[in-house]
């Protein structure tokens, strides 16, 4: 019979303590103990971290929203994007995402739900995206070990993304808290079991860095198709409704003239100007209706809201033109 090395042993004994019979293999026995009894199971705690991190941080995003920033993780190739409903504040936002690498791409915000603080967003330029597994199953116990991820108090390549290891100490329906610690900055950034998969996004930062609350992915996954379609779904207080009326353009109009109505006027540094408008063009349609009175191109403006899509069909110097923007607010 041939002598088992040393490392033999250890890698078995290793085995039993990542997969106990009977229990779901890409469950650590160590989330099951109180605490860790010894160097082995600090030992498989670091082997999970270490194994899983490349991924999850490379999948983890700065947000940058000009006057401030969040974070957020890629969760498939094609860019779609999870976070905190209160980091991007609304439906059809634009803003820049910055990978750990320091590579900037531009990305909009979809849908959100305002009562428990989910966001989705995607970018919007053409790649394949490093991105995470979701953890779908909902497979996360009150107890387990887990990691948050963050771009803490902003973007630093130099830095990078900052890892903080702990314990889910409460989990409730709509909310789970970690005693990972958290500042401003790590809001809307993923929350990881050990296998690297994502179980919550960083909502509320407590007042001591220990006391922090996560939105659980079952909160993103009941929610997904209406986000997806860039709903604002629900009321409360994490995203505040766009008011009907309150939606702005930033251009004056002359009477009618060549079918449409004649721009005499473009506001600086207006919603218009950013997109494109010039005095003298004429507007034939908002969103597919025609205009005949300046009233009625009012009245049509009264029934948008701030951040509103709308395509204006126009004339430029004779020439058919159509510009598609985002109205401002009043």
């Amino acid at each position: 019979m041939r002598e088992t090395s040393a490392a033999a042993l250890t890698g078995f004994f290793t085995c039993l303590l990542l997969v106990p019979a009977g229990a779901d293999a890409a469950r650590p026995l160590v989330n099951d103990k109180k605490a860790p009894e010894g160097r082995a199971d600090l030992d498989v705690i670091q082997k999970h971290l270490t194994d899983s991190l490349p991924a999850t941080r490379k999948a983890t995003v700065c947000i940058d929203l000009g006057e401030g920033s969040g974070s957020g993780v890629v969760v498939s190739p094609e860019g779609l994007i999870l976070t905190a409903a209160h980091v991007t504040g609304g439906v059809g936002k634009e803003f820049t995402v910055i990978f750990e690498d320091g590579k900037k791409v531009k990305a909009e915000s979809l849908g959100l739900v305002a009562s428990s603080d989910c966001a989705m967003a995607k970018i919007t330029e053409e790649g394949t995206w490093p991105h995470i597994e979701v953890d779908r199953g909902d497979t996360s116990k009150l107890g387990d070990w887990v990691y948050s991820l963050g771009h803490s108090g902003g973007f630093d390549k130099e830095r990078g993304v900052v890892v903080r290891l702990g314990r889910l100490v409460q989990v409730k329906d709509d909310t789970v808290q970690s005693d990972c610690s958290l500042i401003g900055g790590d809001s809307g950034g993923p929350l990881f079991d050990l296998t690297g998969k994502l179980i919550g996004i960083h909502s509320r930062v407590g007042m001591r860095t220990q006391e922090n609350m996560h939105v659980p992915v079952r909160e993103f996954v009941k929610n997904w198709k209406g986000m997806l379609k860039s709903e604002f779904i629900g009321e409360g207080p994490f995203a505040k409704k766009p008011e009907k009326g309150k939606g702005f353009l930033g251009i004056g109009t002359a009477l009618r003239a060549e079918g449409g109505l004649k721009i005499d006027k473009v506001g600086r540094e207006s919603p218009a100007e950013k997109a494109g408008l010039k005095e003298g063009d004429v507007i034939l349609k908002l969103d597919g209706v025609e205009l005949t009175t300046k009233e009625q191109f009012q009245d049509l403006l009264k029934e948008k809201a701030p951040e509103d899509r709308v395509a204006l069909e126009l004339l430029r110097d004779g020439k058919p033109e159509t510009l598609t923007l985002r109205l401002g607010e009043r």
